[in-house]
């Protein structure tokens, strides 16, 4: 019986995860052309540009992770979406942290920067998200 409670708890992760890709690459994917748009039209410099682009990916990654990822009706979206919100945030923080760093400290394109730090972040948004904003 416990072995069958594993391999189940596995295919659910599993499900999860693959789910929180499929979100986080949309998300993700918003938030880098949010960039560019937002630098190429308004011509914000992308350090700035970062900030409004989190908050437009902010949205699909919320109801994308809700509704769909951890998509159960037990949790209240209030709450959740104040504890993802956190989450977010603090992910923005590393995300914006590590962004300067590279903008600042490398030679590397804004756009190639942007992709690193869009790659690094979402193992610790998913498991903050999972065992805390969506349980």
């Amino acid at each position: 019986m416990e072995t069958i409670r594993r391999i189940n708890l596995i295919k659910i992760l599993d499900y999860q995860l693959f789910r929180f890709g499929v979100v986080g690459a949309l998300a993700a994917s918003v938030h880098f052309l949010s960039v560019y748009a937002i630098v190429s039209i308004i011509d914000l410099i992308p350090i700035i540009a970062n900030i409004f682009a989190f908050l437009i990916a902010f949205i699909v990654s919320y109801f994308g992770h809700s509704l769909w990822t951890f998509g159960h009706k037990k949790h209240n979206h209030s709450s959740a979406a104040t504890k993802f919100f956190s989450v977010a945030v603090f992910s923005f923080i590393v995300n914006e942290g590590g962004y300067f760093l590279l903008l600042e400290y490398t030679s590397m394109h804004y756009l190639l920067s942007l992709f690193i730090v869009l790659i690094t972040v979402p193992v610790m948004t998913f498991i903050l998200s999972k065992y805390w904003a969506f349980n």
